[in-house]
């Protein structure tokens, strides 16, 4: 398998353009089966999840072409219901097939999903939606059949918010008769983005980022082009590196409305910060201030960014708390950090960090994919060589996330 190697204590400069969004990309992909008609995706991410989801597309029936960021989806002829289970193993994002499927054909097939390891992520939520809106569930072989004569709107009030099951309701309802309101939605930007590119295709969809959404079921959707919305995750991701290599970082195609969050907290660790346009720069400090945080669903602070957060304030003046309040087992990164020279306990969903003056570079390994960010960006500070593996987990969420970083001045590079 490919390993990272590191070599840290270099400082970053430079500007450096975000890539489209996976977690945009992957269920407004999914959702091209609700259309006969050709969709154009631009800004998509090469990655290995976009890859896979294509192949779903192609396995149900569905014709693509996929040259640089663009992505043709030709779905007229699906003739399959069913994702199988070597490609959603892979992937959780694989059971938004689910709700496009179930939303035009009626009927789906879809294996249980698989995904990084971060804590139990039951689907729950998404089949209590189809059954309210009159399909029958099975579970057996550990595949789920989803089948309805017909889908009717109804009113759906989740008891938590799962980003996932709002999109996947969202893809049933708009070929539903009648209306649909979703209580307790997830406001996340991608979900934004997969309801502006659905009424773009005809669908009527309203409220989307807030807590109430409303869809109102059309006969038909056409075709469209659509810009997948820049990458937030991302984009923090790289302020923080700013943060932890003292550096000064520009970056472009920052989508500023989404990470107000990350912003105001890098500013609490002592970080400048200055905003021109859809251009953000951040200058880093030779040691952040303790900043605490508590993951909550957007516009909190995302879980997404965590462990990077952890990485950055492991080099603190001080100490601070980190709060994981979405999934119970994110934490998978700390005792690798701490391999690194770092100080962090772990309690329950509680980490405390003690701020170290620096970091050695050491073997480490990748996690999941958030975590597999946190170990990059301690390597860039840490003093000698950090070799870091199962970097698979990387390849899921950013798109050449070393060439992005040799660009700026890191010494960084992928080796077999």
């Amino acid at each position: 398998m490919d390993k990272i190697i590191v070599e840290g204590r270099n400082k970053l400069s430079g500007s450096v353009s975000i890539s489209g969004s996976k977690n945009a990309a992957l269920p407004i992909i999914a959702s091209t089966i609700l259309t006969a008609k050709e969709c154009a995706l631009t800004n998509v991410p090469r990655l290995n999840d976009v890859l896979v989801m294509n192949k779903l597309i192609k396995t149900v029936g569905g014709d693509t072409d996929f040259t640089g960021n663009t992505l043709y989806i030709r779905n007229k002829n699906i003739t399959n219901f069913k994702a199988p289970y070597d490609l959603v193993k892979t992937m959780r994002a694989s059971v938004y097939v689910m709700g496009a499927l179930l939303g035009r054909y009626r009927q789906a097939e879809v294996a249980l999903p698989g995904g990084c390891v971060i804590g139990e992520r039951p689907i729950n939520l998404h089949l209590q939606g189809f059954e309210k809106m009159g399909a029958k569930i099975t579970i057996e072989h550990g595949y789920i059949k989803a089948k309805a004569k017909k889908l009717k709107g109804t009113e759906i009030n989740f008891d938590v918010v799962s980003v996932g099951a709002t999109a996947n309701i969202i893809m049933a309802a708009v070929l539903a008769e009648g209306r649909t309101v979703i209580s307790n939605a997830a406001c996340e930007p991608h979900i934004a983005d997969l309801a502006r590119f659905l009424n773009k295709l005809g669908a009527k969809i309203t409220g989307y980022g807030s807590k109430e959404i409303e869809i109102r079921g059309v006969p038909e959707l056409k075709g469209c082009k659509h810009e997948i919305t820049p990458d937030y995750i991302e984009a923090g991701t790289f302020m923080a590196a700013a943060g932890i290599t003292n550096s000064k970082i520009t970056i472009n195609n920052a989508p500023l409305e989404h990470i107000e969050i990350i912003i105001q907290k890098l500013e609490e660790a002592g970080c400048k910060i200055k905003k021109t346009g859809t251009k953000l720069t951040v200058q880093g400090v030779e040691r952040p201030k303790p900043a605490s945080i508590e993951t909550r669903p957007y516009p909190g602070f995302p879980t997404d960014m965590q462990a990077q957060w952890s990485a950055l304030m492991s080099l603190s003046s001080g100490a601070s708390i980190i709060n994981e309040t979405i999934w119970e087992k994110r934490f998978m990164h700390i005792p690798e950090l701490n391999r690194m020279g770092a100080n962090i306990s772990v309690k329950g969903n509680t980490a405390v960090v003690e701020g170290v003056a620096g970091l050695s570079g050491a073997p480490v390994m990748v996690s999941d994919l958030r975590a597999g960010a946190s170990l990059v960006l301690a390597g860039l500070r840490a003093r000698g060589t950090t070799e870091i593996s199962r970097i698979y987990h990387l390849d899921r969420g950013y798109e050449r996330i070393e060439k992005k970083f040799e660009m700026l001045g890191a010494k960084i590079k992928r080796v077999k």
